[in-house]
């Protein structure tokens, strides 16, 4: 399947430059370890601070669970078999699988094209950035609000 991408990009004269896919997925690493950095860093602040381990067991566990979710919708999409509801692939986004499903897309290019779920995956990362930046920058968690 790939060889067919390939030859069609290279008879249309897309091909891409050398050294184009490694800067892809340097840039891809970076975007993750940005985008990780607060609940990673949270996550572990709370564990070394004596509070609770539940974010950083919660991050982990979602993010495999999301992992093998998408791994699972990729082969039943393959086969034309029944899919994953794309709720519950952002529900355990939502959960904090957002790092899982995040590395799952890009490893599956799978549902990377898709718009409408693009907006609701982003926002919920951009949900989990807010909380964590509240958590440990403001100091003033929603309950308080």
């Amino acid at each position: 399947m790939k060889n067919k991408v390939k030859d069609r990009r290279e008879s249309a004269g897309m091909r891409e430059p050398k050294g184009a896919s490694i800067r892809g997925v340097k840039l891809k690493l970076l975007v993750l370890a940005l985008l990780c950095a607060l609940p990673l860093g949270g996550s572990v602040n709370l564990l070394f601070s004596g509070g609770s381990r539940m974010p950083l067991l919660a991050y982990t566990v979602a993010s495999l669970v999301a992992f093998g979710l998408y791994w699972y919708d990729k082969q039943q999409a393959r086969t034309g078999q029944w899919r994953t509801p794309e709720n519950v692939l952002h529900g355990v986004e939502l959960l904090g699988g957002w790092p899982g499903a995040l590395v799952a897309q890009q490893v599956f290019r799978h549902k990377t094209r898709k718009v409408s779920y693009q907006v609701f995956f982003w926002l919920i990362v951009a949900l989990h950035q807010v909380i964590w930046i509240d958590v440990l920058f403001v100091k003033m968690t929603f309950a308080n609000l």
